[in-house]
């Protein structure tokens, strides 16, 4: 039997780093999703604010197993 699996697409920011964004993001979407296997970095973005980076921003593509 295949694996099925499903990819959705989540946006983060983080007020510290790249890294935080991604694992917020992570953490938050594993309260209710489940069978995570991996996360796929589409996008990197960051504001900018009197001259310093204000947030850094992600939009990443996390993919989990869906239950059969």
């Amino acid at each position: 039997m295949a694996n099925v699996m499903k990819v959705i697409e989540i946006l983060s920011e983080s007020a510290t780093s790249f890294e935080e964004a991604i694992a917020t993001a992570v953490e938050e979407t594993s309260k209710t999703v489940r069978n995570i296997s991996s996360v796929y970095v589409k996008e990197q973005t960051a504001t900018v604010k009197n001259g310093k980076v204000d947030k850094y921003r992600v939009n990443i593509k996390i993919t989990f197993e869906v239950n059969q």
